[in-house]
């Protein structure tokens, strides 16, 4: 194989997406991570693919672009006392090893079945979202056991993140909240900062293999940062009530998305 046909073959088509709709998209990537503790990968890319971009490239670029917002709403939430320091940490350790096992897994398990029992646990936080509603003083109460479950969270969320390509946020926030007893602001400030390290790491992964479109990643990023604080604030100002609320309309179209992306998928290889 020469050296051209090798780079060409990690070489993809990078069309000349509009710089005012690529900060439009980090606008709304921004403010719903803030909002939400997520990262925003489940905005830009679908946003991206509707686009032309390529769907490894939509991927990697999203996940840098993700990176910035991250540490921009931890931040935020750190500032006011909403992250649990430790417990992001532990997610972290544990959802680092678990995306390595899901990416491994990724062609030995029955994806089907995977995909149908992570719509119904979905489906089952939806639900959860409406009955239980967290207090704002409510903390992780850290023990050992805690500390280890923790990294089990995080683990089970990385693999599914590798199997699934969904992001960590949506599973960890209502962990948090309806198994280890936090509030919904510091499940979302963990959240991200859980996200920290796992973008960082994954975005040396996609330079090295060209997965990446450096201006993409910093039109969506730089612009996700500026309306993080914005979604920071919304989520301070409404009850948590209204918290879990919104947070339901987001895993709901989540889950219709994700239907509408499998039933597609099994069309093409019918």
């Amino acid at each position: 194989m020469t050296r051209q046909t090798e780079t060409s073959s990690a070489t993809f088509a990078r069309p000349a997406v509009p710089a005012l709709v690529l900060i439009l998209l980090g606008l709304a990537t921004g403010y719903l991570s803030g909002l939400f503790g997520v990262g925003g990968g489940v905005v830009i890319v679908p946003a991206l693919l509707l686009l032309g971009v390529d769907q490894r490239l939509a991927s990697g670029s999203s996940v840098a672009a993700v990176l910035p917002a991250s540490v921009v709403g931890a931040a935020g939430y750190a500032l006011t006392g909403s992250v649990d320091w430790l417990a992001g940490l532990l997610l972290a350790a544990g959802i680092v090893v678990g995306a390595q096992l899901g990416t491994y897994l990724l062609a030995r398990l029955p994806r089907n079945v995977l995909f149908w029992l992570f719509l119904g646990f979905l489906a089952a936080v939806i639900v959860s979202l409406w009955i239980v509603i967290p207090q704002r003083d409510d903390v992780i109460p850290l023990t050992p056991l805690v500390g280890v479950a923790l990294v089990l969270a995080g683990a089970v969320t990385g693999i599914l993140s590798g199997l699934l390509g969904v992001g960590g946020g949506i599973i960890i926030v209502p962990v948090l909240m309806f198994f280890f007893g936090a509030s919904d602001l510091i499940a979302k400030g963990t959240s991200l900062l859980m996200m920290v390290p796992g973008s960082i790491s994954a975005t040396i992964g996609n330079a090295r293999r060209r997965n990446l479109d450096l201006r993409i990643a910093a039109y969506v990023g730089i612009s996700a940062c500026v309306a993080s604080p914005l979604g920071l604030l919304t989520a301070h100002a409404i009850s948590p009530f209204w918290s879990n609320a919104a947070f339901s309309v987001l895993m709901s179209a989540i889950a219709i998305q994700l239907v509408i992306k499998h039933l597609r998928a099994r069309r093409r290889k019918g």
